[in-house]
């Protein structure tokens, strides 16, 4: 028998940041989405100790890392979650480990989602072709010129590959992101269970 729908009960969900720069907002409603569904979220970097966010350009709040992404098996995890800011993603797609990463976790059907900037980090590891996703708009043109069709949506839910894609804009779309997020990675984790 598989799970209730909008459950995450013995779930855990990898959440993937660079040291500074991720969107503390997009980081912490998602966050605190997957603990009241059930799941248990994991903090994932390229650097272990603590991590620093933003709101928009001023610092944030820090929290601590659960795992250094180089050494972390993306098989471990039933779903990622990509946060956004600027300078979180841009640093994530020159880390080979966190690409790497990514990678694998999409390639084996895996679910992910990804708002605002966090696409970037997608389109390095090769997980946009071919796909359906919404995104901050200025990264449309590179979503487009790495083969994935952009939409401006306030949530999308893309099943045309490997594993479910959801992707948001901006943090004003959060509530809608976390709703499609936690149900999809809910319905495709019973269906690897059962």
């Amino acid at each position: 028998m598989g799970w209730p729908s909008t459950t995450l009960t013995g779930r855990t969900i990898a959440f993937l940041v660079a040291p500074y720069g991720v969107e503390q907002v997009e980081l912490t409603s998602p966050w605190q989405a997957v603990a009241e569904a059930g799941g248990t979220p994991r903090l994932l970097s390229t650097a272990p100790g603590r991590i620093q966010a933003v709101r928009h350009r001023a610092p944030g709040d820090t929290f601590a890392v659960d795992a250094v992404v180089a050494e972390a098996d993306q098989a471990g995890y039933d779903g990622l979650v990509l946060p956004g800011g600027v300078a979180n993603p841009d640093h994530l797609r020159l880390d080979r480990a966190a690409v790497a990463f990514v990678h694998a976790h999409c390639a084996a059907g895996r679910p992910a989602a990804a708002i605002c900037h966090a696409p970037w980090t997608l389109i390095e590891a090769d997980a946009v072709r071919g796909r359906t996703l919404t995104s901050w708009p200025s990264l449309r043109t590179d979503l487009v010129n790495a083969g994935a069709h952009w939409v401006d949506e306030a949530v999308h839910v893309c099943r045309d590959g490997p594993g479910v894609l959801v992707t948001s804009r901006k943090p004003g779309d959060l509530p809608l992101f976390e709703d499609a997020f936690v149900t999809e990675f809910a319905h495709a984790t019973a269906k690897r269970r059962t």
